[in-house]
């Protein structure tokens, strides 16, 4: 089963704006440790989302893959630094990584420009 990360992130981002309703205090106060979290200071923005792309496929975060891949698309991020962060992720973690990590990797093709997609 493929797994259309654009969906997932779509998905995700409705519901997360219900919860902004509902519970803006907690959600106000994790936009707040997010921004503090990201804030460049000795690293940079993409060395951070790396971190958090590692640490989605440890979690297996559907979410958390759609998110990142996006963000580090976006960033130029070539698919051999994800790759090479994968390695690491699955280094750590395992089986279990080696499968999520397949799947971030599924999810960074999905948000790359068409000059970073796999050669065929």
């Amino acid at each position: 089963m493929s797994k259309d990360y654009k969906s997932i992130i779509g998905d995700i981002g409705a519901y997360t704006g219900e919860l902004r309703k509902l519970i803006p205090d907690v959600m106000q106060g994790f936009g707040s440790m997010a921004k503090a979290a990201t804030q460049t200071k000795v690293l940079d923005e993409k060395t951070k989302e790396m971190i958090a792309l590692a640490l989605g496929v440890a979690a297996r975060c559907d979410g958390c893959l759609g998110f990142h891949t996006k963000t580090l698309a976006k960033l130029g991020a070539t698919r051999e630094e994800i790759a090479e962060t994968l390695g690491m992720a699955v280094y750590m973690g395992g089986g279990p990584s080696l499968m999520y990590a397949a799947d971030a990797l599924r999810a960074f093709d999905q948000f790359a420009t068409p000059q970073d997609a796999p050669q065929a």
